[in-house]
C-alpha cells in the first residue's frame, strides 16, 4: 500500500484505486510491447535476405517522403 500511496502523491493521481488503475495500465502496455518487440524479432529472424534487402530498399526510398503532406501538430 506504500507503493501505491507513493505512486499516487508522485504522478498525481486522485486516489490510490486509480494509481493501481495506472500502474496496471502501464504494465499491460509494457506487455503488449514487449510481444510486439519478440514478434518483429520473430519476422526479423526467420524472414529471407532477399525479402530484407527488398524492404530496405522500399524504405530508404520511401523514408525520407513519409511525412509529406501530414501536418505538424
Amino acid at each position: 500500500m506504500a507503493f501505491v500511496r507513493e505512486t499516487r502523491k508522485r504522478r498525481g493521481f486522485v486516489s490510490d484505486s486509480e494509481a493501481v488503475g495506472g500502474l496496471l495500465h502501464e504494465a499491460k502496455l509494457e506487455v503488449k510491447r514487449q510481444q510486439i518487440d519478440a514478434a518483429y524479432k520473430e519476422y526479423n529472424d526467420t524472414a529471407s535476405d532477399e525479402v530484407l534487402a527488398e524492404q530496405l530498399e522500399w524504405a530508404e526510398m520511401v523514408g525520407p517522403n513519409m511525412f509529406i503532406g501530414v501536418p505538424v501538430l
